[in-house]
């Protein structure tokens, strides 16, 4: 396939803090990209309640969201981004290009393709280490206030969100009784030393309605065997986060897309990486590396159509 007829130089699946990145740093070498996403630009930042790992000043998510979307619409203004509202299937790379399949049938070509889709939550159905009953339902973490919070509070996992909201309410007093376990172990390091943290290491928990009251029953068995039942007023979701890409990529056994597994027109970046990358730093970092390595590794066209 002729590098001329391609849809873009660089298509970028996603537009979080990755693929804006990975769209700012194409627009700085003049290659012309195409941002597919099914969403609102940076959505997911939304949920972000307080920022002290990323540069500029930021003070919360949605702060840093409206910057990058102001970002987006600046280089769709100058022509050198388009942003496609639709849902992306597949990826797909060839030796002479890389594509994009949308649900709507839509196939996009370009020199390479930036897969930064990201990851979407986990419900307890998702995982083996806990079971809850049917009608079981419980509200994510970072929606929670400290006037919601009580001393029986539980959170079923310990994932980062929960460092993210301790930061958020600096002020909040009441404890957390946080069941993490094996996986989430080392991302608990971080918070642990937090006085408002109770740490629960757990190998398999059980939730259930009590016989009488309300609340929960919550039945914690440990590493070692021993089983604990404490009785809790609220449970809140931190379970984490599973990869959500598009098919056509190499997994990894915990469903992450390893870069150096990729076709050579595939590049991964962001959170899809691996689950110990999960940083809004490090993504915007990954997103703009991958238009760059593309950009000295893949003959693309210059604005004039002659190849590099």
């Amino acid at each position: 396939m002729n590098a001329s007829s391609y849809d873009a130089d660089v298509l970028v699946v996603g537009a979080g803090p990755a693929g804006v990145a990975a769209a700012l740093m194409a627009a700085s070498l003049k290659l012309r990209a195409i941002v597919v996403e099914s969403g609102p630009v940076c959505g997911k930042l939304h949920r972000i309640g307080a920022l002290e790992n990323v540069s500029g000043n930021w003070s919360t998510g949605p702060h840093l969201a409206e910057a990058l979307a102001a970002d987006l619409e600046r280089l769709e203004k100058s022509g050198w981004c388009k942003v496609v509202q639709a849902y992306a299937v597949k990826a797909t790379g060839h030796d002479d290009r890389a594509e994009i399949d949308l649900a709507d049938g839509r196939v996009f070509t370009s020199a390479s393709v930036v897969v930064a889709t990201g990851v979407t939550e986990l419900a307890p159905s998702d995982l083996e280490w806990v079971s809850v009953p049917a009608e079981f339902s419980a509200s994510p973490l970072w929606r929670a206030t400290p006037q919601e919070l009580t001393d029986r509070t539980y959170v079923l996992g310990a994932d980062r969100p929960l460092g993210t909201w301790l930061r958020a309410h600096p002020d909040a007093t009441t404890p957390l009784h946080v069941l993490c376990p094996p996986a989430d172990r080392y991302k608990a390091a971080e918070v642990e030393g937090d006085g408002r943290i109770r740490l629960v290491p757990v190998s398999h928990a059980s939730i259930s309605r009590p016989a009488y009251g309300n609340g929960w029953m919550v039945e914690v068995r440990s590493d070692d065997g021993a089983k604990t039942v404490y009785a809790a007023e609220s449970v809140l979701n931190n379970l984490g986060s599973r990869p959500a890409g598009v098919t056509g990529l190499v997994s990894g056994e915990d469903g992450y897309c390893p870069p150096s597994q990729q076709h050579r027109r595939i590049r991964i970046a962001g959170d899809l990486r691996s689950a110990r990358f999960q940083r809004i730093a490090t993504a915007q970092g990954s997103g703009a590396e991958t238009v760059l390595a593309s950009y000295y590794e893949t003959a693309l066209p210059t604005p004039n159509g002659a190849a590099r």
